[in-house]
């Protein structure tokens, strides 16, 4: 395991002076909030663990609040939030409000963190139009454990799964020679951290996603 590769003692400067705060300062002056998307007439997630946010939290500098803070992804509130989860389960269809406010987040610095729900189908192919009607989906790469993002916080030379099989490829989309998005059609959700009964039933869901998402919001806060 490695810490603090990065200046991360300046993190919650670079997030002061972000971009996205155009829009406004959060309510906390230098704690970094992660927005948990909530999307489609009221579709989100319950089920992907923040325990992430306590790992970064502790093993760096960075002043991360302990839980998500479930913002509407038609809102203008999105753009104090410099990374977003995405996730669910089922299919869904985002309105062109959405669809729009989502491609001006990652136009303006934002990092989206998706994944299907216990890597669900239908969610799947819902997100894979998504990117689509954003005009991204021909622009995404897979991501490989030579990535910078698996080698932030931790060390990450495998992707662990439930189900033993190989992974299917995380995609990932650049702005700026930066990683701003990153899709794990397999669950990244972690439900056994998540409680509240939260079960990933028959879901091929990634044993190691703690460490993989921790890496993910350091990534984007210190790149």
């Amino acid at each position: 395991m490695t810490h603090n590769r990065y200046p991360l003692l300046l993190a919650f400067v670079l997030v002061s002076a972000y971009a996205l705060h155009a829009q406004g300062e959060p309510e906390s002056e230098g704690v970094v909030r992660v927005a948990s998307l909530v999307y489609a007439d009221g579709k989100t997630s319950v089920c992907f663990s923040s325990h992430f946010l306590d790992i970064v939290r502790r093993e760096s500098d960075i002043n991360v609040d302990s839980g998500f803070t479930p913002i509407e992804l038609g809102s203008e509130a999105l753009f104090d939030f410099p990374f977003a989860v995405m996730t669910g389960e089922g299919a869904f269809t985002l309105s062109d409000e959405e669809i729009e406010h989502l491609g001006d987040y990652l136009d303006r610095g934002g990092f989206l963190l998706a994944s299907a729900g216990c890597s669900n189908g239908p969610w799947d192919r819902s997100f894979r139009k998504v990117l689509e009607r954003l005009g991204v989906a021909e622009s995404l790469q897979p991501v490989g454990l030579e990535h910078p993002v698996f080698h932030t916080l931790y060390d990450i030379d495998r992707v662990d799964l439930r189900k033993q099989r190989t992974a299917e490829p995380m995609l990932g989309l650049e702005r700026g020679g930066r990683l701003s998005l990153l899709y794990s059609p397999l669950g990244l959700n972690d439900t056994g951290r998540a409680g509240g009964g939260c079960c990933c039933c028959g879901g091929n869901e990634i044993r190691n996603a703690t460490q993989i998402n921790a890496n993910l919001l350091v990534y984007a806060l210190t790149e």
